[in-house]
């Protein structure tokens, strides 16, 4: 897998194993999967793991070589990317000073979830059966979408689409919590909640009307 100038979604920073001399992430692949990476500075091709929906183990890659990146590592990476949170990264270039310990570590800032914003949020997209409504969330976002003038303007503007979906959905997302003020940390990590149990792709339909929209302005 050749991961240079690919757009990856990774859930948390890059953290250091002790199974192996190397570093891991998790990041979502374009189908939705959630996937495991491993990176080694004396190998040039990366080892990649989904993560099977029905036991949750790591299931290696076809191309990944099983004696580099063994089973008892992508189960350790897992362990250590687990409940974190998503943010974008490009590729990774490993290196041997990378495993030269710093004279003093900073404590990573902790995010924790806002509860109350999240049970808003929830109640407003469950529908009368009392399930949440993936197709409300999508329906909402995608009007807010068309309706503001500001996203008009970054989608004549040629942004990127991930960038545009961020804006709306953090935008939608804190007005329904009523906390305009909210962390975005806090609102992707609600978004990630929902994501994680959405059959589909939390905002699917949202991403192809943005990918739409995107290619009439450019067809103009």
């Amino acid at each position: 897998m050749d991961l240079k100038g690919e757009y990856i979604t990774i859930r948390t920073n890059v953290v250091k194993l002790e199974t192996i001399k190397a570093f891991a992430y998790r990041q979502k692949l374009q189908a939705g999967d959630s996937a495991i990476v491993i990176v080694r500075p004396d190998v040039k091709q990366p080892g990649m793991a989904t993560i099977s929906k029905k036991t949750g183990e790591p299931v290696p890659s076809a191309n990944t070589p099983v004696k580099r990146y063994p089973a008892e590592a992508f189960k350790e990476a897992m362990a250590l990317t687990n409940g974190m949170l998503y943010k974008k990264q490009g590729s990774i270039k490993v290196t041997e000073e990378m495993f030269v310990e710093p004279e003093e570590e900073k404590e990573p800032e902790v995010i924790t979830l806002n509860e109350a914003a999240y049970r808003k949020i929830v109640e407003h997209y469950t529908d009368k059966n009392g399930k949440l409504s993936y197709d409300l969330v999508n329906s909402e976002l995608i009007k807010f979408m068309k309706s503001s003038s500001i996203v008009r303007k970054m989608i004549a503007d040629g942004e990127k689409a991930s960038d545009i979906r961020d804006y709306i959905v953090l935008n939608k997302l804190r007005n329904i919590a009523g906390d305009l003020d909210m962390k975005e940390e806090e609102v992707f990590m609600i978004v990630d909640l929902l994501d994680e149990v959405s059959p589909k792709g939390l905002f699917k339909e949202l991403n192809v009307e943005i990918r739409r929209a995107l290619a009439k302005n450019k067809a103009k």
